[in-house]
C-alpha cells in the first residue's frame, strides 16, 4: 500500500531513502534547507569503500591514546569544552570497542558494506551518473616499514575473509604506481574493490533529481519542524506547511536535536571534519590515504581534495582548522599540491552512534515515523542501501539484509 511520505534530509542518506521509495510507489517529499549533497555529504573523500568492513573503534594502544591527548597528527582533534557533553556516547563508544564486541559489531557493519557498489551502480545508472565514478580503488599510503608491514597483514586478513581484491605495493611498486609522490615511501596497499567519486556533492544532486524524475518533490525548507499532525506528521516548507502519512528523519549531525524533542535519548555525538582543495599540476592517480598522518588526498573536479580525519566537538561550534593545517603540510611531504582552491576549508559533520552502528528502522514511540542515520563515516558509502532497507520495511518486504542490528530499539 502506497502513501505520502515526508523524508527530511537530502544528504546521500535521505536522497537515497526517498528515491528508493519514490521507486516503490509512494509519494515523496524531501526536505532539506539547501539543495540535495550541500551538507555532510559534499566534504567527504568521495570513496564508496566497499573494503571498508570493519567500522572505526575507538583507540585502545596506549601510544595512540597519548597522541590523541596531546593533539599531535592531522587525524583527531578535540574541544575541552565538549567532552562534558560527549562523555556519555564516547564511555559507551569505548566500550563497543572492545575486541570481541567489536568483532560482532564489525559483522553487522559488513553485511550493509556488501551492498555498497552494487547498489551504488543501480542508482548511477538510474541518475545517468557513470561520468562522475572512477572504478579503480584507492590506495593506502605508508611512510614507515613498520606501519606498511602491519597494515598488510591486516589487508590479507580482511580481504581473504571478504572476497576483497588488493594489491601489496613495496617502495618501488608505488614510485611506479604514484608518479606524483616527491618522496620515497615505505609502500603502500591497493584496494581495488572501492570506487571514487570526482565531485561527492553532484552525485547526491543526481540522485535527488533521479527522484524528481520518478514523481517525488523536493522541497526547500526546515525539515526540524517535523511535528506530528493528527494520525500523520507535518514540517515547514518554502512553499507551505506539508503533511503527510509518516515521515523519516535522515538529518544526519542534525537528527539528535529534532529526535530528543520528539523524547528519544538515544547514545549520539558527531565527529566534525575538515577539507580543502588544492591547484596541483601533478595530482594523485587515485586518491591516497596517509594512515599514518590520518588524512586522504583525492584528485577531484576542483582539485586536489585533502580531508581531515576527526575533531570531537559541539556541532555548532565555531570552525577550529588546526588540523587542516597539520594536514596540508603532511601532504605536502608527499605531493605537490600546489596553491589552495578556495580561501578558507570546508567543515563539515559526520552523525555517529556509541556502537557505530546505523539507526534503520521504525522509531519505537510515534506511529509513522522512522530512522535513517548514525552512519559515522560511511554515510556516503552506504546511503544506497540503507535508502532500500529503510524503504523495504516501510512496504514490508524482505529487505536486503537483516535489519535487526540497526533496530532503533536497540538501545532500549
Amino acid at each position: 500500500m502506497t502513501s505520502h511520505i515526508l523524508v527530511l534530509g537530502a544528504g546521500m542518506v535521505g536522497s537515497c531513502t526517498a528515491l528508493h521509495l519514490a521507486l516503490r510507489g509512494h509519494a515523496v517529499t524531501l526536505v532539506d534547507r539547501r539543495e540535495p549533497g550541500r551538507e555532510t555529504s559534499y566534504g567527504n573523500a568521495g570513496i564508496i569503500q566497499r573494503e571498508a568492513v570493519e567500522p572505526y573503534a575507538f583507540p585502545r594502544q596506549v601510544g595512540k591514546l597519548l597522541r590523541v591527548a596531546l593533539k599531535q597528527g592531522a587525524d583527531v582533534n578535540y574541544h575541552l569544552a565538549a567532552l562534558p557533553r560527549l562523555a556519555a556516547p564516547l564511555t559507551r563508544y569505548w566500550a563497543a570497542s572492545q575486541p570481541q564486541r567489536h568483532a560482532r559489531i564489525a559483522r553487522d557493519h559488513a553485511a550493509l558494506i556488501a551492498h555498497a557498489t552494487t547498489e551504488h551502480q543501480q542508482l548511477i545508472t538510474l541518475a545517468d551518473a557513470g561520468a562522475l565514478v572512477r572504478r579503480q580503488g584507492y590506495r593506502w599510503v605508508f611512510r614507515s616499514p613498520a606501519a606498511l608491514d602491519a597494515a598488510s597483514a591486516q589487508a590479507r586478513r580482511l580481504a581473504e575473509a571478504h572476497g576483497l581484491r588488493i594489491e601489496l605495493l613495496d617502495a618501488a611498486g608505488m614510485a611506479r604506481a604514484e608518479p606524483a609522490l616527491r618522496r620515497p615511501v615505505a609502500g603502500g596497499v591497493h584496494w581495488l574493490d572501492p570506487w571514487t567519486v570526482a565531485d561527492p556533492g553532484e552525485l547526491v544532486a543526481r540522485y535527488a533529481q533521479a527522484l524528481v524524475q520518478h514523481g517525488g518533490r523536493l522541497l526547500r525548507g526546515d525539515a526540524t519542524s517535523l511535528a506530528a499532525a493528527g494520525s500523520g506528521w507535518k514540517v515547514r516548507t518554502d512553499e507551505g506547511e506539508v503533511q503527510a502519512g509518516q515521515a523519516v528523519i535522515a538529518l544526519g549531525p542534525w537528527s539528535d536535536a529534532l529526535l530528543q524533542r520528539l523524547g528519544y535519548r538515544y547514545p549520539l555525538f558527531v565527529k566534525r571534519g575538515y577539507h580543502r582543495h588544492y591547484r596541483s599540476a601533478t595530482p594523485p592517480q587515485v586518491s591516497l590515504y596517509d594512515l599514518e598522518a590520518g588524512l586522504v588526498m583525492g584528485p577531484m573536479r576542483q582539485g586536489v581534495r585533502v580531508t581531515t580525519g576527526a575533531e570531537f566537538a559541539a556541532l555548532e561550534a565555531a570552525p577550529t582548522p588546526v588540523q587542516m593545517q597539520r594536514a596540508e603540510a603532511l601532504a605536502r611531504e608527499l605531493v605537490d599540491l600546489g596553491p589552495p582552491a578556495e580561501p578558507e576549508p570546508w567543515m563539515g559533520a559526520r552523525p555517529c552512534t556509541a556502537d557505530m552502528l546505523p539507526l534503520i528502522g521504525a522509531a519505537p514511540r510515534h506511529r509513522g515515523l522512522w530512522l535513517n542515520l548514525g552512519h559515522a563515516h560511511q554515510g556516503f558509502t552506504l546511503g544506497p542501501v540503507s535508502g532500500r532497507l529503510l524503504a523495504e520495511l516501510v512496504d514490508g518486504r524482505t529487505p536486503v539484509v537483516d535489519p535487526a542490528p540497526y533496530a532503533p530499539t536497540r538501545f532500549g
